[in-house]
């Protein structure tokens, strides 16, 4: 495991950073106990019901980039307050990030109520993917009824056998991913027009596009 420890006390208050440094050294042994290597250590000094929070800004984007998958915390008020606390747990857990608390002395729990509040979360969320995928599908299957269009075309391999690059059209993938679909989702959509591809290949293709996109960038610039 990858970990950041996350500490937070309310106020800028001076006191309040002798606080901070426990919450941390103790962070720093349950990483220890649980066999966890810190990679980052994130303090900050504001109300846990603000979500404008640089530093939890900060873990957010580590997260998201995979530079850490699991998060410790003395326990889940550090991450937020009320409504702002669950807003956050519920992202974490979207990106399938593991929280640790020094308070339970692994995984972080949640009260029975806070838990399905989070479940509601998740399923609404999916639901709207789904959706969202299921109307990108039907535009596509229009398109291939009213047009002639078929994706499946596009794939020059079919046949040859080995292990050759497949053909994938990154349009497409980036067109999907800039209406906010995840790479798993992407990927289901174009398995369900021919395309053999895993979600691994479909962020691998996204992540080629983006570095060329970079690349032409400097290349004008300069």
């Amino acid at each position: 495991m990858k970990g950041i420890v996350y500490a937070r006390v309310s106020t800028k208050r001076a006191e309040q950073e002798t606080s901070l440094e426990r919450q941390v050294a103790d962070l720093q042994s349950l990483a220890e106990e649980q066999g966890c290597d810190v990679v980052a250590v994130i303090t900050e000094q504001q109300s846990g019901f603000e979500l404008n929070r640089e530093g939890l800004y900060r873990l957010l984007d580590a997260i998201r980039t995979h530079d850490a998958d699991t998060v410790l915390v003395q326990d889940d008020t550090r991450l937020g307050r009320g409504e702002a606390k669950l807003a956050v747990i519920h992202q974490l857990h979207r990106l399938g990030c593991r929280i640790m608390s020094r308070q339970t002395g692994g995984e972080l729990e949640l009260e029975a109520g806070e838990s399905t509040i989070l479940h509601i979360m998740a399923k609404v969320e999916e639901l709207q993917r789904k959706w969202m995928s299921q109307k990108i599908s039907w535009g596509m299957q229009r398109a291939i009824r009213e047009k002639g269009y078929n994706p499946a075309l596009n794939l020059k391999n079919q046949g040859k056998g080995g292990r050759d690059k497949k053909e994938v059209p990154v349009e497409q993938i980036v067109a999907l991913k800039e209406k906010n679909l995840t790479f798993e989702e992407i990927a289901a959509t174009m398995q369900g027009f021919g395309y053999d591809v895993s979600r691994a290949t479909v962020h691998r293709r996204y992540r080629e596009w983006a570095k060329a996109g970079d690349a032409e960038t400097e290349k004008t610039d300069t």
